[in-house]
Order: C-alpha cells, then sequence, then structure tokens
C-alpha cells in the first residue's frame, strides 16, 4: 500500500474511533443526567467529528514526547508536572466547597489569586524535597510524562473548544453546549470541568485505546479497508445532506 494513502488511512480510521467514542460520552452524560436520549452534534451518525479532529491533532503533538519517560528529577518536566497536580486539586477543592459562587475565571483569580500563588510555591517546594532531600530511587525516577500529557490536553482541548463553539456559534448560528452557569467557564463556552473530563479521558485514550487503532492500522486484514471505505461513504453522505440539502 502507498505510504501516503495508508497514512490518510491509519489516521482516518483513529478519527472515526475517536469521533464515535465522542459521540458516546455525550450521549452517555445526557442519559445519566439529563434522563434523556439527545443525539449530539450536528451530524444524523453517531459520531462527534471535533472529538476525531482533536484527538488527531493530540496525537501529533504528543506521539513523540509521550514515547520516551520523563523523570520527576527531571528540571523542567518535574516540576510542571508538581504545579500541575498539585493546582488541579487545589481548583477541585475550590470548586467543591464553593463552586456556586465562582461561575468565570476571572472571578475565581480576582478571589483566589493570594491561594493560587501559594499553591504554586508549594508545589515547588514539594517537588525539591522529593527530589533532594530523599534517597529513594523510586520517587526521584517516577515517570511523570501522563501528568504532563494530561496538561497539554487540557490546554489544547480548551482552545480546541473555545474556538469550536464561538465559529459554530458565530457562523452557523447555533449554540451546542452553553457553560454559562458553570464552575470556572470564559465567556460561556468552555468551563473546567470539561476541559479537565477531555484531559482526563484524552490520556487515558491515547494510553490505553490508541494501542489497539495501531495493532488495527498494522493488520493486514482486507476487511479493514472495505470497512474504512463504507464508512467514509457514509459519513461524506451525512456531512453533504446536512450542510447541502438539508
Amino acid at each position: 500500500m502507498n505510504k501516503i494513502v495508508k497514512f490518510i488511512r491509519d489516521n482516518y480510521i483513529a478519527f472515526v474511533v475517536y469521533a464515535f467514542i465522542g459521540w458516546v460520552y455525550e450521549v452517555t452524560w445526557f442519559l445519566i443526567f439529563r434522563h434523556e436520549f439527545v443525539n449530539r452534534g450536528a451530524l444524523f451518525g453517531p459520531y462527534l467529528p471535533i472529538y476525531g479532529f482533536g484527538m488527531l491533532i493530540l496525537l501529533f503533538m504528543l506521539n513523540k514526547y509521550k514515547a520516551k519517560k520523563h523523570k520527576l528529577s527531571d528540571a523542567i518536566n518535574g516540576n510542571i508536572a508538581t504545579v500541575a497536580l498539585v493546582t488541579f486539586l487545589y481548583i477541585t477543592i475550590v470548586e467543591y466547597t464553593t463552586a456556586p459562587k465562582i461561575r468565570s475565571v476571572s472571578i475565581f483569580f480576582e478571589r483566589y489569586w493570594v491561594g493560587l500563588f501559594i499553591v504554586l510555591v508549594l508545589s515547588l517546594v514539594l517537588r525539591y524535597i522529593l527530589v533532594h532531600k530523599t534517597k529513594i530511587k523510586k520517587i526521584k525516577n517516577f515517570d511523570v510524562t501522563p501528568i504532563v500529557v494530561c496538561l497539554i490536553i487540557f490546554i489544547v482541548t480548551t482552545i480546541i473548544e473555545f474556538v469550536s463553539h464561538y465559529v459554530i456559534d458565530v457562523y452557523f448560528g447555533k449554540e451546542l453546549w452553553n457553560y454559562c452557569h458553570d464552575f470556572l467557564n470564559i465567556d460561556c463556552r468552555v468551563n473546567f470541568d470539561a476541559s479537565r473530563n477531555f484531559a482526563l479521558g484524552g490520556t487515558a485514550l491515547l494510553y490505553f485505546v490508541q494501542p489497539l487503532i495501531n495493532k488495527i492500522t498494522k493488520s493486514k486484514n482486507k476487511y479493514v479497508n472495505i470497512i474504512v471505505i463504507l464508512v467514509a461513504i457514509i459519513m461524506a453522505i451525512d456531512v453533504l445532506y446536512t450542510f447541502l440539502i438539508k
């Protein structure tokens, strides 16, 4: 198989898998918390392209970084991982103790910037103690790669969701989600809870689902190509019907 064709096929398989997982995630959320079935997204089929594209971006960005082991003793990675972990815990504690009072990021920083600064300092002190004041090698050699990966996903998915919401809202006149009443939101387009879920879910997908997808793409089973072509045709018809005919 031509390398370019294989590259496109392999990434399309990943795109479809993650688009489907995203659809399942959102539909399940509505079933659990609102007790109703809602076919999420603008398309008819069971897939949300934003999740597929988002995960492809993460794959291209993080594949090389994820493949290496980055230790707690590493100056940059160790500090980033420690600060990220402790900060996430701090914000989560604030969320579950004062969430109704904090609707936007600006309010959070206005009221808790001192606490955030203290957390930052304590994080660096904690990492210094673990690395330089302990003789336990397992702690120094602890792999912080998943934590840094999770942080990067948090940032990237937040940007993707914000831009997607803006484009859909401004150019298509639709508001598919609204976070105005949620904790730590930015312009009602993104919020801490959603970004945290995407970060944790995206990390799990990269470490546990992507290896399974890699096995599929390496398979020489002829039915894989047939299924890919059929799914591509179905999705193309869905897109054409939704945006040009409907």
